[in-house]
């Protein structure tokens, strides 16, 4: 099996491409900093030439609504129509949860990157995966303020960028599923307390304030707008084992 991995030097792709080469996989990484360009070009139809699954692990440079929407609607909107051009057999993109119920913010441009999937002719798989672990910090530093660090009152199961990538391969190895399947991590929590954990790791012990007006990846959310299916896959490291593996 041939595998192309786009975005493969990012916090997932890199991931992923340890995993499937574990499992013997020929993997072909494509990001600019191997030379190719999602936005077109002949490097990407020789990445793509004799491949047999696309994975793409892709990021936006921002999750601002409108650069992510430009980002997905145009690089990846390439991307798909090479990928149908080669004839490649599977094409997995990595989403997230909330996409196809939070119509704004980052949530919005990655429900136009799953429609472009949708209506491809290439047998797919989107796989929806909750905030990983690292968007805790994220959130963290951008509602530090004054009198505290404020982060929106979410319940979350948010995973490991490790149980993703160990997801992503085992769909790269399946049959494509024509829809949506989702990846969480194994508990159940509020962001105000996993942020508050995370501080305290940090050394930067404080108040935690649950503020609803505080947005998350550019959008207000309602309590359990991020909280993933009963169907959903769920990772095996916890919140606390990633902060000690830090």
């Amino acid at each position: 099996m041939r595998v192309v991995v786009a975005g493969a030097t990012g916090l997932i792709g890199s991931r992923t491409v340890v995993r499937l080469r574990d499992h013997g996989v020929e993997v072909v990484p494509v990001s600019r900093g191997e030379g190719v360009d999602i936005s077109g070009g002949d490097a990407l139809q020789r990445a793509l030439r004799t491949a047999d699954v696309v994975v793409d692990v892709t990021e936006a440079p921002s999750r601002e609504e409108a650069i992510s929407t430009q980002f997905f609607t145009t690089a990846t909107g390439n991307l798909v129509r090479a990928v149908a051009a080669a004839r490649v057999e599977h094409y997995v993109a990595l989403s997230v949860v909330g996409a196809g119920r939070v119509n704004s913010g980052y949530f919005r441009a990655k429900a136009a990157q799953e429609a472009l999937a949708r209506h491809t002719t290439v047998p797919y798989t989107v796989v929806r995966a909750t905030p990983f672990y690292e968007s805790v910090e994220a959130a963290a530093v951008s509602g530090t303020r004054p009198d505290g660090v404020h982060v929106p009152p979410l319940l979350l199961q948010p995973v490991s960028a490790d149980d993703v990538a160990t997801r992503l391969a085992h769909v790269t190895l399946g049959v494509p599923e024509f829809g949506v399947i989702e990846a969480a991590g194994p508990e159940e929590l509020r962001l105000e307390d996993v942020t508050a954990e995370l501080l305290g790791v940090l050394g930067r012990p404080g108040p935690v304030i649950a503020d609803a007006r505080t947005p998350f990846f550019g959008a207000v959310l309602a309590e359990r707008a991020l909280l993933p299916g009963p169907g959903a896959h769920l990772g095996h490291q916890t919140f606390t084992q990633w902060l000690k593996s830090r």
